[in-house]
């Protein structure tokens, strides 16, 4: 399947169109400023949603974040509200990195995107570098989820980019109303968890900046410092336990069986890294939030990101997608539903 194309002609005699277009984007970057000449790009991460490039030009590297091949669902990936979010943020003590320029124009590329700076450091995945200390991977990856939470949203002008009451709520009658956009078939524990979660909902305390996909894999480590957080295609103003559900949904530790939705991350699996009790007591330490609701939000993070893998299923059945991940969904999608189950009764 082509994705990189030299010209919009190219473009429109594709039967899918492709992620990047170089002479239009070459012309867009130069009247940003960010070098000269042909591109080169290759994507990168492990993300399987928007997709990011590393775009390579004389004068420098960047980084080109764009949506997915349409169809899309209503409001997802928009990288334009996630690039809005990175500027208002720059000034606070949240590490991400700088956007440097954004496009609402779908003629270059056929949806919008940004660039932003490239930051040196690794994800990591599988392994841990040499030099790395497997305890502090974990304490940075809970106190750097402190400062965004402890940020002052409404001084970085975000007062309009979510609202603060009724999170919780929302995000059940939103992933409930995906889950009718996004389904290709019946899936019983998915429903049972849906009827649980409405049930059993907590109360949130005051309302803080929500990443939405915070996990190990979603951060770049520079030396032992956490450097950058990226995927904010999700974020808002919410509940800040969420993301907390979510970080231990995603977060392997040693003993635990084949899991789809932690198996982008294995090196916590590793002797040294912290449990996921202990990444809670850290949080609670840290922030000063109760987690004695801790495993409804784990239920969460389960059922939505079952119900939103079902969406990237959806789009490597209708063939939009080449991501060889989308061919786990099939089973992996349900076993996700199930861990949500089992998770909802041992909350009980």
């Amino acid at each position: 399947m082509t994705t990189i194309v030299d010209t919009p002609e190219e473009a429109a005699a594709l039967e899918l169109a492709p992620l990047l277009i170089r002479r239009p984007l070459e012309a867009f970057l130069d009247a940003h400023g960010l070098g000269s000449g042909p591109l080169d790009a290759e994507p990168v991460g492990d993300g399987h949603s928007n997709v990011t490039y590393v775009i390579r030009r004389d004068g420098g590297e960047w980084v080109l974040r764009r949506p997915p091949r349409p169809p899309l669902p209503p409001s997802a990936h928009d990288v334009l509200r996630e690039a809005f979010l990175l500027k208002a943020l720059e000034p606070t003590a949240v590490r991400l990195p700088k956007v440097l320029a954004t496009c609402d124009d779908d003629a270059l590329l056929g949806v919008p995107f940004y660039v932003m700076e490239r930051i040196d450091g690794v994800v990591l995945n599988a392994e841990l570098p040499d030099g790395m200390e497997p305890r502090r991977i974990g304490e940075e990856l809970v106190d750097a989820l402190v400062e965004v939470h402890d940020a002052d949203w409404r001084a970085a002008g975000l007062e309009g980019f979510g609202k603060p009451s009724g999170y919780l709520e929302r995000q059940l009658r939103r992933f409930g109303g995906l889950w009718e956009h996004n389904k290709t078939r019946e899936i019983g524990a998915l429903d049972e968890v849906t009827r649980w979660l409405g049930a059993h909902i907590p109360e949130s305390g005051p309302a803080t900046i929500v990443h939405g996909d915070y996990r190990l894999g979603n951060v770049m480590f520079t030396g032992e410092r956490l450097s950058a957080i990226f995927d904010w295609e999700l974020a808002t103003i919410g509940d800040p336990l969420a993301d907390i559900g979510y970080l231990l949904a995603t977060y392997a530790q040693p003993g635990d069986g084949d899991s789809t939705v932690a198996s982008l991350t294995t090196v916590t699996r590793t002797p040294g890294f912290p449990t996921r009790d202990e990444l809670v007591a850290r949080y609670e330490q840290r922030s000063g939030r109760s987690m004695s609701n801790v495993p409804w939000y784990t239920t969460l993070a389960l059922w939505k990101s079952a119900i939103f893998l079902e969406g990237s299923y959806k789009r490597r059945l209708a063939g939009t997608t080449e991501d060889p991940f989308f061919d786990r969904l099939k089973d992996g999608v349900p076993e996700i539903a199930e861990r949500a189950r089992r998770t909802a009764a041992r909350a009980e």
